[in-house]
C-alpha cells in the first residue's frame, strides 16, 4: 500500500470533517463577527451596554447544554441514539437563528441567539463524540485538525466574505446595513442545513450499547454515576479535563467577546469584520500545522503552546483597552491596529487548541461509550464557558472598564497551564501508549 493511499480520508472521514465546514458559518457570523456587532449597535441605541447582554446571554445557553449534556450523552451511547440527538440540536438551532433575522427587537434577538446557541452547541456534543465512529486512534489528531481547518477553509470564509460584501456594497442595489445582516443570517442558516447533509446520511454510530428502550433512561443514570467514577479514578483523564476546564474557558470567551468588546470601544466594525476574515485564512494553515507538529512534539506540548499565545494575546486586548480609555489622540486608530494584531493570534492557535484537545480525549476514551465521556467532556467545557462570559460581564461591570474583563481572563489560561504541568507525567503516558498505537497500525498497513 503506497503512503498517499494510507493518507487518503474515507468517505466516512469526509462526511464529518464536513459538518466542521458546515457549522463554522454560525460560529463566523452569529458567535465571531456579523451577529455581535449589529447587536451591540442595537443595544446601543436603546441605551443597554451589548457586550454586557452578550455575555449573560451566551452564559445561559452554555449553562443549558451543561446541565443536559451528561444525560444526553450517556442516553446517545446506545444504539442509534447519537445521530437523532445531532439532527435534534441541529433542527433547534437552525430553527432559532432563521428567528434572528426576523425580529428588530433587541430582546428577541438575545432569545434567538440563546437557543440557537444550545443546539448549536448540543450539536457539537454529539458531533465531537462521533470521532471514535469515524476513524482510529492513530489518525485522530489528523482527521480533528482537518475538521477545523476545513471549518476555516469553507465555512468560515466563504459565507462570511459574502456577508462582507452584502454589508460594505449592498447599499449601492438598495440593501440597508440591517437587511445585509438579516441576509447573512439566512446564508449561515442555509450553509449550516445543506453541508450537514452528509454527516446525516454517511456517518454511522459503529460503538454503541445494546439496550431495550425502557431500560435507557435508568441505565443512563446508571452510567453517569459510572463514567464520573471512571473519570475520577483515572489520572490522566481527571487532570486533562480540569486543565481543559479552564483553558477552553478562555478560549471561547475570547471567540464569544472579541468584536462585542472592540464594538464597546468603539472600533470600526468593518475594520474588525475585515480583521477577522484574515484570522480564518490564517487559521487554515495552522490548524493542519498543529495536528503535524503534535505527531513531532506531542499534543500536549503543542495546547500549552497555544495557551501561551492566548495569554499574549489577552494582554494584547487589555492594552488595546486602556488605549481607547485613556482618550488620547490617536487611540482609536492605534487601538485598531492592536485588534489586528489579536486577529493574527487568534488565527495562529484557536483551530490548533481545539482540534488537538478533542483527538486527544478521543485517546483518553473507551470507543464505546465515547459520548458517556464526551457528555463529561462538554460539561466541563460548558460550565466553563458559562464563567468566563459572566467574568468578563462582571469585572467590565463593576469596574466600568470593560479592558478589566479581557485581562481577567488571563487568571483561566495560567490555571490551565499549572495544571498541565502537575500532571505532565500521567499525560505523557497517553501520549506514548498512542504512539506505539500508531507505529503498529503502519507496519500493519505496510504489511
Amino acid at each position: 500500500m503506497t503512503q498517499r493511499k494510507k493518507q487518503r480520508f474515507t468517505k466516512t472521514e469526509r462526511s464529518w470533517i464536513l459538518y466542521d465546514w458546515a457549522n463554522s458559518a454560525y460560529a463566523t457570523i452569529i458567535m465571531a463577527a456579523i451577529f455581535p456587532i449589529y447587536f451591540a449597535n442595537v443595544t446601543k441605541s436603546a441605551g443597554v451596554s451589548g457586550d454586557v447582554w452578550w455575555g449573560y446571554g451566551s452564559s445561559i445557553a452554555t449553562l443549558t447544554v451543561a446541565i443536559l449534556a451528561p444525560v444526553l450523552g450517556a442516553i446517545a451511547d446506545f444504539h442509534g441514539m447519537k445521530k437523532k440527538f445531532l439532527a435534534t440540536f441541529l433542527g433547534i438551532g437552525l430553527v432559532f437563528t432563521t428567528l434572528m433575522a426576523l425580529t428588530d427587537n433587541w430582546q428577541w434577538m438575545l432569545v434567538g441567539y440563546v437557543f440557537s446557541y444550545i443546539g448549536f452547541s448540543g450539536s457539537l456534543l454529539f458531533y465531537d463524540a462521533f470521532i471514535t465512529d469515524v476513524t482510529t486512534p492513530a489518525r485522530m489528531d489528523k482527521v480533528s485538525a482537518w475538521g477545523y481547518a476545513m471549518g476555516y477553509l469553507g465555512g468560515s470564509t466563504i459565507p462570511f466574505i459574502l456577508s462582507i460584501a452584502l454589508i460594505m456594497f449592498g447599499s449601492a442595489f438598495g440593501i440597508g446595513g440591517a437587511l445585509a445582516v438579516k441576509i447573512s443570517v439566512i446564508i449561515c442558516v442555509l450553509w449550516w442545513s445543506g453541508f450537514s447533509i452528509p454527516i446525516l446520511r454517511n456517518v454511522q454510530q459503529v460503538h454503541s450499547i445494546e439496550m431495550p428502550a425502557k431500560a435507557l433512561i435508568g441505565s443512563a443514570l446508571k452510567g453517569i454515576a459510572r463514567t464520573a467514577h471512571d473519570i475520577f479514578a483515572n489520572k490522566s483523564i481527571l487532570v486533562f479535563m480540569l486543565a481543559y476546564f479552564f483553558y477552553i474557558d478562555g478560549v471561547n470567551t475570547v471567540i464569544h467577546m472579541a468584536t462585542v468588546y472592540g464594538s464597546t470601544l468603539g472600533l470600526d466594525s468593518t475594520g474588525m469584520i475585515l480583521a477577522l476574515l484574515v484570522t480564518q485564512v490564517v487559521a487554515v494553515p495552522f490548524s493542519i500545522a498543529f495536528g503535524r507538529l503534535a505527531k513531532r512534539f506531542g499534543s500536549i506540548n503543542m495546547i500549552t503552546a497555544a495557551i501561551l499565545i492566548y495569554i499574549v494575546i489577552c494582554i494584547v486586548g487589555f492594552y488595546m483597552g486602556i488605549t481607547v480609555e485613556s482618550g488620547a489622540p490617536g487611540a482609536v486608530a492605534k487601538a485598531t491596529q492592536l485588534f489586528w494584531a489579536m486577529a493574527v493570534l487568534v488565527g495562529t492557535s484557536q483551530g490548533g487548541i481545539q482540534a488537538l484537545s478533542r483527538s486527544f480525549f478521543g485517546k483518553l476514551i473507551p470507543p464505546a461509550r465515547s459520548n458517556e465521556f464526551f457528555g463529561f467532556f462538554d460539561i466541563f467545557g460548558k460550565f466553563a464557558a458559562v464563567m468566563g462570559p459572566a467574568i468578563y460581564a462582571f469585572f467590565a461591570h463593576s469596574t466600568g472598564r470593560s479592558s478589566s474583563g479581557i485581562l481577567a481572563l488571563v487568571i483561566l489560561f495560567v490555571i490551565g497551564l499549572v495544571i498541565i504541568a502537575l500532571g505532565r507525567k500521567q499525560l505523557a503516558a497517553v501520549e506514548l501508549l498512542a504512539a506505539q498505537a500508531e507505529l503498529k497500525s503502519e507496519r500493519q498497513a505496510e504489511a
